[in-house]
């Protein structure tokens, strides 16, 4: 299993619409995303850094929505919510428990 991580500086006046764009948006997209198997979002209200874990089966799986443009599509939705450019990370998942 693979984890993809991005970390972002939002607005902090914007987590609200954030989180719903995310639940609403993102997380129906990423369900018809081949070898999607969760989402995680951390936020911190005071300031307004925040993560969003997302959990591939396959590496492939993980690189291929990328390559499609559907990761592209999904960061487009949050661009005036952002104070700060995202960073995209990928991680193997070596423990789960």
């Amino acid at each position: 299993m693979y984890a993809r991580l991005t970390s972002a500086q939002i607005k902090k006046e914007k987590i609200d619409e954030f989180t719903q764009i995310y639940k609403d948006s993102v997380v129906p997209a990423a369900k018809a995303q081949e070898g999607y198997r969760g989402s995680f979002v951390f936020q911190d209200r005071d300031t307004g850094k925040g993560m969003a874990i997302t959990l591939w089966e396959t590496k492939e799986n993980a690189l291929a929505n990328e390559e499609s443009r559907y990761y592209q599509e999904q960061l487009a939705k949050f661009v005036t919510l952002f104070s700060q450019a995202p960073v995209r990370e990928l991680y193997e998942v070596t423990v789960m428990a």
